[in-house]
C-alpha cells in the first residue's frame, strides 16, 4: 500500500483525475489523505466528492470551505461570505440537492490527523501551544504556521518548527509566491499549490518517497473565466 497526501482540490475534478492517473493511484489499496477544501472554486465539487467516495482508504481532514458546505447542508443557510468565496459555484454543482453520502463524508472528516509522528491538518496550528489546548477553528483558519514556514524557506533557513516529524498543511496557496509545487520548510510541507485559482495546480505527494504528481494548470482544464482570479 502506497500512502499519498493531496492538497486543496476546490472542485477541480479534472485535476484530481490527472493526479490519480499520473501517480498510478490504486483506489482499492492505496491510502489517500486529503487536506480538505474539496469545494468552492471550479464547477465539479459534486464529482470530486463522488470520486473520493470511491477511494477505499480515504482519510479526509476538514477544510474551512468544507465547513461552510457542511453548515449549509445542515441548516439550508448559505452565508454571504461563503457565496462570495466560491460557495455559489458549489451550490450550482449540486443544484441544491446534497447527497447523503456527501454529507456523511464531510460529517466524518477529521479536524486533524496524526499517523505515527506525522501531523496532517488543513490550515495549521499555533506553534508552542499543545494541540489539545487549541480551538478547533485554528485548524481550519490558521496562517501563522504557514507564515513561519514560508519566511524561513525564503530566507534559506530550514529549522524545525514543530514537535512532529513532519507536518502537512494546505489552505494558503503557494502560487501567490510564484511557487508551483509543494515545498518543505524545516519539518513542514506546504501542499496547497493553488488548484482553486486560475494559474494554480493540484498537487499530490507520495508520503514515503516525497515524489510529487501534479495536474496541469487547472484553468486550462475548464472554460476561460470559470475559476476564481489569482490574487
Amino acid at each position: 500500500m502506497r500512502r499519498y497526501v493531496i492538497g486543496d482540490i476546490h472542485g477541480g475534478y479534472k485535476a484530481l483525475l490527472q493526479c490519480f492517473e499520473r501517480s498510478g493511484f490504486d483506489h482499492n489499496n492505496d491510502l489517500l489523505i486529503s487536506l480538505g477544501d474539496l469545494c468552492d472554486g471550479w464547477s465539479q465539487t459534486s464529482e470530486v466528492l463522488d470520486e473520493l467516495l470511491s477511494v477505499k482508504n480515504l482519510k479526509l481532514v476538514l477544510g474551512n470551505h468544507d465547513y461552510y458546505l457542511l453548515e449549509w447542508a445542515k441548516t439550508g443557510k448559505a452565508s454571504s461570505n461563503w457565496l462570495q468565496n466560491g460557495g455559489d459555484t458549489t451550490l450550482k454543482s449540486y443544484g441544491n440537492q446534497f447527497p447523503d453520502a456527501h454529507f456523511q463524508l464531510l460529517e466524518s472528516a477529521f479536524t486533524y490527523l496524526k499517523i505515527d509522528n506525522a501531523f496532517f491538518v488543513h490550515a495549521g496550528f499555533e506553534i508552542g501551544i499543545p494541540i489539545d489546548q487549541q480551538q478547533a477553528d485554528i485548524f481550519l483558519w490558521d496562517r501563522s504556521l504557514f507564515r513561519e514556514a514560508i519566511t524561513q524557506y525564503q530566507a534559506g533557513v530550514y529549522e524545525k518548527l514543530t514537535p512532529f516529524d513532519k507536518v502537512y498543511i494546505g489552505h494558503t496557496p503557494l502560487h501567490r509566491y510564484n511557487i508551483d509545487k509543494p515545498i518543505l520548510s524545516g519539518d513542514v510541507w506546504l501542499m496547497d499549490t493553488g488548484a482553486g485559482w486560475e494559474g494554480g495546480r493540484l498537487s499530490m505527494m507520495d508520503i514515503d518517497s516525497s515524489e510529487v504528481f501534479a495536474s496541469d494548470q487547472v484553468d486550462t482544464l475548464y472554460p476561460p473565466g470559470s475559476g476564481r482570479q489569482r490574487y
